[in-house]
């Protein structure tokens, strides 16, 4: 089965309940609810928001404050980094999403590799914290569009295999940019799911937008109607996969754009847009 819906409440939504009935009335079935400025979300709001996701049929995600990084040369931000990833962890785990993205990390001027080993010590010690206090969400390492982000597939791909409760998070727009526009053809698409399948097997969660870039990486997103990347190709290779993927709209047309990726593959017939 696959999921769509849009990184962040709808336009015209206030709060997480008037966004989950937004969802609902576009037939859309996921959203990724918004903590990359802060988590200002309280118990009680949360336990509404896992009921009525439930009642709708709506599978819940969440995004970690983008000042995340394990990797700082700062002692502080990497102290503060596991403490954003942990608040974000309970909210999440409140309203019921079942996985967190997280940017994980800079290079900050240090070897990819020693910055992979610093990833991983901030992670492990968020997921045994999380396996204390009983929270079983996925933490969801993302694919970076700028080549000064860690966050390859192929650096993804060690954290994932060494530490269990993690998962990949694949942003096509990041693959795109940082390959400097290497996501062409449906072969292109169909490499990276079966490159992800060789260490992750469970549900994929997905970021596309269209994007521009320039040769430090992503720069901005941009419209389906871009085509750069084309959204038709991801859905021809999706088709082979036997998993169930969620597919997060991040185009500056946040739910509109979701609603076509999801009439693309065919999901549904005409509804409001």
């Amino acid at each position: 089965m696959i999921y769509f819906g849009p990184a962040g409440y709808p336009t015209g939504s206030r709060g997480p309940l008037e966004a989950l009935e937004r969802i609902r009335a576009l037939k859309l079935n996921a959203l990724e609810v918004q903590f990359v400025r802060q988590v200002r979300m309280g118990e009680d709001k949360a336990r509404a928001a896992e009921e009525r996701a439930r009642d709708l049929g709506i599978l819940l995600s969440a995004h970690a404050p983008y000042y995340v990084n394990f990797n700082s040369p700062s002692r502080t931000t990497v102290r503060k980094s596991g403490e954003w990833v942990m608040k974000a962890a309970r909210a999440a785990h409140q309203m019921g999403a079942w996985i967190i993205v997280l940017h994980a990390a800079a290079y900050s001027g240090k070897d990819p590799k020693a910055a992979t080993r610093s990833v991983i010590r901030g992670v492990t010690k968020c997921r045994d914290q999380m396996e204390k206090e009983g929270i079983d969400v996925l933490l969801g390492l993302e694919t970076m569009g700028k080549k000064g982000s860690w966050g390859t597939i192929e650096e993804i791909a060690h954290v994932v295999r060494e530490i269990e409760g993690t998962a990949p998070v694949l942003d096509f727009a990041h693959l795109h940019a940082r390959s400097g526009g290497g996501l062409r053809t449906v072969s292109d698409f169909r490499r990276v799911l079966v490159e992800c399948g060789e260490f992750y097997r469970g549900h994929l969660h997905c970021h596309f937008s269209c994007v521009e870039y320039t040769e430090a990486g992503e720069r901005s997103h941009l419209p389906m109607s871009a085509k750069a990347p084309d959204y038709a190709l991801l859905v021809a290779a999706l088709k082979e996969e036997e998993r169930g993927v969620t597919v997060i709209s991040e185009t500056p047309l946040l739910e509109r754009d979701a609603v076509r990726m999801m009439r693309m593959h065919g999901a549904v017939g005409e509804g409001p847009v």
